[in-house]
């Protein structure tokens, strides 16, 4: 089941799932001679993929926190938009 794409990119379920097996026990260096994927590499995944508790016991990945403040600058930007289209009809 090698994936030896070397220039290619992996898909997300290629990396989330080296990720894991790196959380449950598989070391770097195995999974990079098995997958043909650099332990730079899988050590980048497993920071991108692998879960943070947060205070109120839920996890979230590095992953999901990006698109969350992606999401939230987009909003943002929205409000911005309706805040000033909303000054412009109480003036009329």
């Amino acid at each position: 089941m090698g994936n030896n794409n070397n220039g290619k990119k992996y898909n997300e379920d290629f990396k989330k799932m080296i990720a894991n097996l790196y959380n449950y026990g598989s070391s770097a260096r195995d999974l990079s001679s098995e997958y043909g994927v650099s332990e730079v590499t899988i050590y980048a995944w497993v920071k991108r993929f692998s879960p943070i508790k947060t205070e109120d016991g839920s996890t979230v990945t590095a992953d999901e926190i990006a698109k969350m403040k992606k999401q939230m600058l987009r909003l943002q930007e929205e409000n911005e938009i309706l805040k000033k289209a909303m000054a412009i009809f109480a003036k009329k």
